[in-house]
């Protein structure tokens, strides 16, 4: 059990790391790619997205701390698919913070107008982990029209009736170092905006019950077993869905995505092409 504990420590260390890891990754140029690499004023503040491939749209999301990097695998895997659609979120990558009060909500905001700014008619959405609350908080708004929804490691709420215990505090050391850099005057890397996205994760998101019912489109929840997310609160985000599908990966981690993506991306795109069955 305390191996377990810091293995799960490890892991979400490194899910706030990825972005880092993969700019070295010279052989996939994404989120650097000056060959499709736009940036657009959306809500104040520039954004900047890559698009791939054709055919019927689809936005990937990435989760907190990260960047387009993040979801390479499944650029890799869609775009001979889809239209696929990354951007940096609002405060991460190479997109523009432009706020003291970095919020889901406002991060849901950009997304649709992105969507607008595309004329897209119809849109389907993968996010994973802050990536998936955005897509959820998206099906809530219906600023824009989904197809399907598909949330990898999600949660309705910050506290430990929906994550395990271990990560907000891992969360917390690094928000108290943050602040101590901060205090020192340390320039080494922008602590500011750090704290931000700490804030994301330890104060947001907020979505209820009732929120949820509002999703009148398909829904596949996913998780691994072995997740930051608790078994059961996936479960309780699917059982609120009028149209939802649920699968717990077995032996998965939050970063299935990254660690198991054949399997991942193979699933994905089987809820995007099969009809919807839920009875």
């Amino acid at each position: 059990m305390k191996n377990s504990f810091k293995n799960q420590i490890i892991i979400f260390t490194l899910l706030l790391q990825f972005c880092f890891i993969n700019s070295q990754n010279e052989l996939k140029p994404y989120g650097d790619n000056d060959t499709v690499g736009k940036y657009v004023e959306l809500n104040g503040a520039k954004i900047y997205y890559e698009e791939y491939g054709n055919g019927e749209p689809l936005l990937l999301i990435h989760g907190n701390g990260a960047d387009i990097k993040l979801m390479e695998n499944q650029i890799d895997f869609f775009k001979s698919k889809y239209r696929v659609i990354i951007a940096d979120n609002r405060g991460h990558g190479k997109s523009e913070l432009k706020t003291d009060s970095l919020t889901y909500t406002q991060i849901t905001k950009d997304w649709d107008e992105l969507v607008n700014y595309l004329k897209l008619d119809s849109i389907n959405v993968l996010g994973w982990s802050d990536g998936g609350i955005i897509a959820l908080k998206m099906g809530i708004s219906k600023q824009s029209k989904i197809k399907k929804i598909i949330a990898m490691a999600a949660n309705l709420r910050p506290d430990t009736t929906a994550v395990h215990s271990w990560a907000p505090n891992r969360v917390m050391e690094s928000q108290r170092h943050a602040r101590e850099m901060l205090a020192k005057g340390d320039t080494s890397r922008n602590w500011k905006l750090k704290l931000q996205h700490y804030g994301l994760l330890l104060n947001q998101p907020n979505i209820s019950h009732n929120d949820l019912k509002k999703i009148d489109v398909p829904v596949l929840i996913i998780a691994g077993d072995r997740d930051i997310i608790k078994n059961e609160h996936s479960v309780e985000i699917f059982e609120q869905l009028t149209k939802g599908q649920l699968c717990i990966m077995p032996g998965a981690t939050h970063i299935a995505p990254k660690t198991k993506p054949k399997v991942f991306n193979e699933m994905v795109n089987r809820f995007l092409t099969e009809p919807f069955e839920y009875k």
